[in-house]
């Protein structure tokens, strides 16, 4: 049935609700039914998962019917030819993004193309959302250039509508949305304190099995230099989820913009102490965080123009859209890259480099 039907078109008066959850058994058979891209590595173990090194995002679009079936033909085509991992925010497109995120899943369900347990979905919330504002839920002041708010019961609430929007009992990995928005208002202290709410309030979603992890999907939180103004530490975030919930917390994965043009997650020291720093991405390594990768092609604009000689592991008649991605995915400590598909031309071109394996790291580094 054509997206827009009746019965397809997204709809948040969508109640009913698709049980289950990303599992390592399922996302394990997901990858075994693509064996030559697995053979090429185009698969990695995160969270316990198997997840695709390419993931499908969705921030970019008009609010209008076509986008909504360009993203629909899309991730039907995306998942059908092994991609995984579906990433999305209640804010992106109005909530349009998750609505249409949830029609195809349903598709894809009903028709047994893919079962809940073989597809890593993850949303955010963080900014307030036309439509999706919570009447009277949330004190003035905890609300940060009239924009962002992380106060419990609005998280909650946010979440909620998400998985409405999404048809999904429960959402594999839930992000805080740029908390260096508040940040750079608050200072440290009050920052962190507001931290530790959220995250005491996305460990009791957990316990409710409305979310599987949560983590931090930033801008420039983590690539902000010391000379500048303070940029989110990943050490002290994990260590307050472990104060907050034990050894067992859900803080499990972060999000960070990576691409040609924005490498400071791997060039960047700017992580712990004065008399050690490191970058994001060594962080990570330590703590056994997943690191995903945002603006893979900079919103298109790292889709031409490239220079020719970059050696990226690719054919010569590859395009810069493959290896601009190439060159995401296979930065060291990235598991997965997101790139915004709502055009099905452009999931055919991506899912190209199902063909051919990561750079290998010391070829990665010759790089710089």
């Amino acid at each position: 049935m054509p997206f827009g039907a009746a019965s397809e078109k997204p709809s948040s008066t969508i109640k009913s609700m698709h049980p289950g959850m990303a599992t390592p058994a399922g996302t394990a058979h997901f990858a075994s039914r693509f064996p030559d891209a697995e053979a090429q590595g185009f698969y990695r173990s995160a969270c316990g998962w198997r997840v695709s090194s390419l993931g499908l995002g969705s921030y970019l679009g008009d609010l209008t019917e076509e986008t909504d079936v360009g993203y629909y033909g899309s991730i039907l085509d995306a998942v059908t030819g092994g991609i995984n991992v579906l990433d999305t925010a209640i804010n992106y497109r109005h909530q349009r993004s998750e609505m249409v995120i949830g029609s195809a899943l349903r598709k894809l369900f009903r028709e047994e193309i893919v079962t809940r347990g073989q597809v890593v979905v993850c949303s955010k919330a963080g900014y307030l959302t036309p439509g999706a504002v919570p009447e009277g839920m949330v004190p003035p002041d905890e609300v940060v250039r009239g924009i962002h708010c992380m106060h419990p019961a609005f998280l909650a609430d946010q979440i909620h509508r998400s998985r409405e929007n999404l048809g999904l009992e429960t959402i594999d990995i839930h992000y805080l949305h740029n908390p260096e928005t508040q940040l750079s208002d608050l200072g440290e202290t009050a920052f962190l304190d507001r931290m530790r709410r959220a995250f005491e309030a996305l460990e009791q979603c957990r316990e409710r099995r409305w979310i599987q992890f949560y983590g931090t999907a930033t801008w420039d939180g983590y690539r902000r230099r010391e000379d500048a103004q303070p940029g989110l530490q990943l050490e002290r975030l994990v260590d307050l989820a472990r104060q907050v919930a034990g050894d067992h917390h859900g803080f499990r994965v972060i999000q960070v913009p990576f691409n040609l043009a924005m490498t400071e997650a791997f060039t960047l020291a700017n992580q712990g102490s004065a008399s050690e720093k490191r970058s994001v991405l060594q962080v990570a390594a330590v703590l056994g965080i997943t690191v995903v990768a945002s603006a893979s092609i900079l919103q298109s604009r790292l889709s031409h123009q490239l220079p020719v000689n970059l050696s990226v592991g690719l054919p010569e008649e590859s395009t810069n859209a493959q290896r601009a991605l190439q060159f995401a995915r296979s930065a060291p400590g990235i598991t997965t890259a997101l790139v915004g598909m709502s055009n099905r031309t452009h999931v055919a071109e991506n899912l190209g480099l199902t063909k051919f394996a990561p750079l290998p790291e010391p070829a990665f580094r010759q790089l710089f």
